[in-house]
């Protein structure tokens, strides 16, 4: 059995998941808040925030999935 890492990045402007394998990336989902954020000129965190909560385990399950390991 080889040990997969579940890397997960969520700047206020891009959350990113990624499953990678040593050199070789399993899966990755990446979900933007450009749009979200251009409404207002800048980041907003509460929103960023609500919406990364929102957004979490859906993105994991995408990458778990296309990784195959859920």
């Amino acid at each position: 059995m080889s040990l997969i890492t579940l890397g997960i990045e969520s700047s206020a402007m891009k959350p990113y998941r990624a499953l990678p394998n040593g050199a070789r990336l399993l899966a990755h989902a990446l979900h933007t808040q450009v749009a979200m954020h251009s409404e207002y000129g800048g980041v907003v965190p509460e929103l960023a925030s609500r919406d990364h909560v929102r957004r979490i385990i859906p993105l994991l399950r995408q990458v778990m999935r296309e990784a195959d390991v859920l």
